[in-house]
């Protein structure tokens, strides 16, 4: 079970991004990375299809390896590491390591 999720807050701590807030849209957990809203945006050239579909430069965003992520609490709004628990019904949940809140 990864430690960050698709819609969780996350704080960028290192590369060119480092600091920087956003929303997870995507995980690849094969080869651990995430796609960040508005983080580590790279230019894709690409060629006309058609009539109806311009070429030109697109903007979007590229992977970021899970490491060089943390995730930030929602109910103490720090970056935190994430700890698992397991519940009475045998439910695994991520916690925060600071507030022990389940994230």
């Amino acid at each position: 079970m990864l430690k960050v999720k698709k819609n969780d807050r996350v704080k960028v701590i290192a590369g060119k991004d480092r600091g920087k807030v956003g929303k997870v849209l995507r995980v690849d957990p094969r080869n651990e990375r995430i796609f960040v809203e508005g983080i580590n945006i790279i230019k894709k050239h690409t060629r006309q299809r058609g009539q109806n579909q311009p070429g030109g430069i697109i903007s979007k965003e590229g992977p970021i390896h899970i490491s060089n992520v943390q995730v930030v609490c929602p109910s103490c709004s720090k970056p935190v590491r994430v700890g698992f628990e397991i519940k009475e019904t045998g439910e695994k949940v991520r916690v925060c390591k600071k507030c022990n809140q389940e994230l």
